[in-house]
């Protein structure tokens, strides 16, 4: 009796919503708002290596970054204080790897974290490849909050910190958010920092043209 070919294994992941997301091959319309938001809030950053009662999560780690974001870049709309926000948001279906075990795993792991952030961004109206000066705005937020995180959650010396992440000049934490909070929390503070920026995206396209609406990053 010949034997059936073997299937090739499952390669999508059911979602909350009922959505079933492709890893390989992601559809920006099987990406909801409701389940990046239950993911990253339940994803640790630091792989759980952080002080408190909850583990720091990417929901909130991606809060931070777009606060940081903002206050650098004064003059940023809201589109950009959008792609700030979901700059980690893949790392709902694929979890948070610290930097040295993605490092390990190379271009594999770099084309699927890709492949999912081109979904996202087709999803919520964003351009598929974050511009190149954007992207360095983002990642200095992002180096910013991984410098804090670091120093007051993980146990990093101020001196470890700096040779990772930069030591951040002219900038104070003492307006950030960092003890860690309940899952729930997270997520909740999460989509609704989502929805105030889309209702800001959503006034601010009333002004411009269809042609002009991603304009230069400043």
């Amino acid at each position: 009796m010949a034997k059936r070919p073997a299937e090739p294994p499952r390669a999508w992941q059911r979602m909350l919503s009922g959505r079933r997301l492709d890893l390989l091959d992601p559809s920006p319309l099987d990406v909801e708002i409701t389940d990046i938001a239950h993911g990253l809030a339940r994803v640790a950053r630091w792989n759980g290596q952080t002080e408190g009662d909850h583990a720091f999560s990417v929901a909130q780690h991606s809060l931070l970054v777009e606060q940081i974001f903002r206050q650098l870049n004064e003059d940023a709309g809201p589109d950009w204080a959008m792609a700030a926000l979901l700059h980690d948001a893949p790392e709902y279906v694929i979890g948070d790897m610290i930097s040295p075990f993605k490092a390990t795993l190379g271009d594999d792991y770099k084309s699927v974290e890709k492949r999912l952030q081109r979904a996202i961004h087709l999803r919520f109206a964003l351009p598929p490849e974050t511009p190149a000066k954007l992207l360095a705005a983002i990642k200095r937020a992002d180096r910013i909050a991984a410098f804090f995180e670091a120093t007051r959650l993980a146990g990093f010396s101020d001196h470890e910190a700096a040779r990772f992440f930069g030591r951040p000049r002219g900038f104070s934490a003492d307006a950030l958010t960092l003890p860690p909070q309940p899952a729930r929390r997270a997520q909740k503070a999460f989509l609704a920092r989502f929805h105030l920026i889309e209702k800001r995206r959503a006034k601010a396209s009333e002004t411009r043209t269809i042609n002009g609406l991603f304009t230069s990053f400043p």
